[in-house]
């Protein structure tokens, strides 16, 4: 098989599994913890904020991408690739790949939770291989189904590493709704992480099972919105937004 389809084959298998595969990051990132025995690891505030906020910025950046949208492009489907028009505008128009952008960052916290230089560093190549195969496979359709027009905004916008010089108003208004709509469950998920991290730190030193008094007061924070906004989602129609 050529490269070129090895690479297509690969990029939509990861594809459809890319919603669950990352997760699998927490197992090295729980031996790291435990290996350490805690000995870098104690609670500091200045520094779980930098972490939070680094996963934060990636969820911003989602949302950014997301809240000016139409339906059918940027989505989390699962069975294939689909696109019902290009997106040139907005976000798009500083980098090809945002939602992957926000993804990277939103791992990222975590990852920089274990206090590790050279597991952040192979974690940021594992991402690179690993999300380079799932673009190869995106831009390849997208080529395909858009032709000469994608390829002449590929030709000026980058596709991991932002660049404002070819910014472009978007040509839908933001939507809250719409990404309260389809974020909910990565905000709700940040929470939980972080502290899962935090209760797994905590007994690697003190050999109990507790929880920092910061994360707890975060984790039922964004576990409280979660299950809001699920009710609404689930409940009402209020976060349909037509055309999104």
């Amino acid at each position: 098989m050529a490269l070129v389809h090895e690479f297509e084959n690969a990029g939509n298998w990861l594809f459809k599994r890319r919603g669950w595969l990352p997760v699998i990051l927490l197992i090295p990132t729980v031996l790291i913890i435990f290996l350490n025995k805690g000995s870098d690891l104690t609670f500091s505030l200045a520094e779980e904020m930098i972490f939070l906020g680094v996963t934060m910025t990636g969820q911003l950046v989602r949302a950014l991408t997301v809240g000016f949208t139409p339906k059918n492009t940027s989505g989390r489907n699962v069975k294939g690739q689909v696109a019902d028009q290009l997106n040139l505008t907005g976000i798009y128009s500083v980098v090809r790949h945002p939602l992957y952008v926000g993804n990277f960052l939103m791992w990222l916290g975590p990852v920089l939770f274990v206090r590790s230089v050279w597991f952040t560093v192979i974690v940021a190549l594992v991402y690179w291989i690993y999300y380079e195969r799932i673009m190869f496979a995106e831009e390849q359709f997208l080529r395909r189904k858009f032709g000469n027009v994608y390829d002449e905004w590929s030709d000026k916008v980058r596709p991991f590493l932002p660049s404002f010089g070819n910014y472009k108003r978007p040509e839908l208004p933001f939507s809250f709704r719409n990404v309260v709509k389809r974020e909910y469950n990565s905000f709700g998920s940040v929470f939980m992480i972080f502290a899962l991290l935090d209760i797994l730190r905590n007994f690697s030193i003190y050999n109990e099972i507790t929880i920092t008094p910061l994360w707890l007061c975060l984790l039922i924070f964004g576990t409280c919105i979660w299950l809001f906004v699920r009710i609404l989602r689930k409940r009402t129609r209020l976060l349909n937004v037509r055309g999104r």
